[in-house]
This record gives structure tokens, sequence and C-alpha cells, in this order.
């Protein structure tokens, strides 16, 4: 039997007030998120996709960094469908970030690299054989994402899988999915886990930099209007079950079923369909149409109205 209570909590692991991150959300995460995170103590991520450029990153990284002293993470998709991968990587290194959140592929260029500066790197898992394969290369944590993640989430509950990687793994795990109250953090760090990423409950705040009808819409929407499609990058993605989302349906289309037959296009097809993914949530996101897609996870259940990420963390940790 692993012996948890010996496990670095993620508050001892950042030297953060409470062990909570700001999960970091494609095109919504950004400095003045991140900086309302850091000042109400906790952390927050931001996924370097969310910058269309190396100089544009750097500039959001030098900005925080000058800010506050108090750690921040960059997200970064380790596949082949991120073709700013490398240069991503070689930035966030000089500019001295501390820590990593991998997703959607290998991480071992990244903990190889990391480990040189200090940098730790925690890693998206949903099962034990992936949790092995990050302990073994190095990670210094990962991030169990189960079935009530928002975007990309895993096949298993969190009841379930933080006492399996616990099992697993040596190293801390931290829970992705399905916390948005007090009472849901606790419960989450009773059955082991080191700490949480939070992110669907942030989307509907007033340092969100996205639509008012985006943050309304998860005021308005709940747990029952959370469908998962396959459409927009191929894998997996949860979003808020509109009636356009209703009328294209949530299923695999032409370009996907031709990427799961043919392995040999498979990387250049996966490209293709996030740039088309891309596009279609940036525009989602800052502008509403007939003809727009809202991602967001079950958690939105416990969103009240607009407010500002102090108060969300404030709930969360029941500090007033």
């Amino acid at each position: 039997m692993k012996e948890i209570s010996k496990k670095k909590k993620l508050n001892e692991l950042l030297d953060i007030e409470y062990p909570i991150i700001m999960a970091p959300m494609f095109l919504i995460s950004n400095v003045d998120m991140v900086k309302a995170a850091l000042d109400s103590g906790i952390t927050g991520c931001i996924p370097a996709l969310n910058y269309r450029t190396i100089p544009e990153l750097r500039k959001a990284i030098q900005e925080i960094k000058a800010y506050t002293d108090k750690p921040f993470g960059i997200n970064i998709i380790v596949n082949k469908s991120n073709v700013l991968y490398k240069r991503q990587l070689q930035a966030c290194i000089e500019e001295g970030i501390d820590f990593f959140i991998t997703s959607l592929g290998s991480p071992a260029e990244v903990i190889r690299r990391s480990k040189e500066k200090g940098i730790q790197v925690y890693c998206d898992v949903i099962d034990v054989a992936m949790a092995k394969k990050c302990e073994g290369l190095g990670a210094d944590a990962i991030i169990a994402v189960n079935a009530e993640a928002g975007g990309h989430l895993g096949k298993i509950p969190g009841h379930e899988l933080i006492p399996l990687l616990n099992e697993a793994v040596n190293i801390p795990v931290i829970s992705a999915g399905g916390v948005a109250l007090h009472q849901q953090l606790q419960e989450r760090l009773a059955i082991g886990a080191a700490g949480v990423s939070v992110g669907s409950i942030f989307i509907a705040s007033e340092e969100a930099p996205v639509s008012q009808d985006y943050k309304q819409a998860c005021v308005d929407y709940g747990a029952s209007d959370i469908v998962v499609t396959t459409k927009l990058s191929g894998t997996p993605c949860t979003v808020i079950n509109t009636p356009y989302v209703q009328s294209i349906g949530t299923k695999r289309n032409f370009l996907e079923k031709l990427m799961h037959k043919n392995k040999r296009l498979k990387k250049y097809i996966k490209m293709i369909i996030s740039f088309r993914a891309m596009g279609a949530l940036r525009k989602a996101a800052f502008s509403t149409t007939y003809k727009t897609v809202w991602s967001a996870g079950p958690t939105i259940e416990h969103v009240d109205r607009i407010k500002p990420i102090k108060e969300i963390v404030d709930q969360l940790t029941q500090t007033k």
C-alpha cells in the first residue's frame, strides 16, 4: 500500500496558500486571470496556444513575472498537431516559468529539459498506464483528468481515479474535474488528491476575456446540458448543448473517420482538424452567432452569477 500522506500537497510543491490550480483553458485563460488567481492564494496556468506567436507568449510570461514572484505555469500540447511545440518549450524555459502542464502526447522532452532548469512538470493522464509512464520519465506530479472534467476529459470518475493512481505511483496526484464547491474540494483531498485543477467555473469570471454571452451561458445552463463531442479536435471534448450543437450533432465527421482509418495520414489530418477547431472556438468565445460552440464542463451547475475570481476562490476555500 502506497503511503499517500507522505506525498507532497500541491501547495507544498509550489509554496502557495491553497492547493488549487486555475486550469489552463483554451482561448480563455490569460494574464489578467492568472494575476487574479495568484492574488487570491492559488496558482494559474495558461495554454501556450492561447498566443498565436512566440513573442506574444514571451510578453505574457514577462508581464506576470513583473507583476509578482508567485508561481504560475504554462500548458503545452506535446503532440505533432502543435507545430509551435518546440519553440513554445524553448521560450517558456528561457523565460523561467515555474511549472508546465503537458497534454496530449509524450512529455519526455519537456521533463528532460525542465529538470535542467528546476522547472516542475505535471502531466495530464487518464489512466494507470499513462501515470506510470509519466512517473518513469521523471514527472513531478500527475494531473488525473477524470470523467467530470471540462474540455478534454477522461473516462474514469474522480472518486475512482484518484485512489487508483495513488496506489500505482509514488508522485502526487492532482485531480482535474468535478470541483466547484468547498465540499467537493475537501472530498477530493480526503481521498488522496494532492490538490485540484479547476476550470469551468472561472469562465464566468469578471476577468475572463470571453463574451458576456459565453459567461451567461455558464450561468444559465447546467450539468445536464453538457455533452461530449468529437467534432472539434477529433478527441472527446465537452461543450454546452446549445441549439446549434444539437443541430450539427456530436459524432465523428468525414475527416475524423479518415484519420482513424489511415494511420499514415493521421498526424496531418489531426493538424487540419485542430486548426479548424481553434478557429471555430475562437470565434465562439469572443462573439455570438447562431453557429456558436462553447466549451465547458458539468461544474457550471454551480455557477450562479458572473463574479470576480477572488470571490470564486473564496467560495472554493470558504475563507469568507
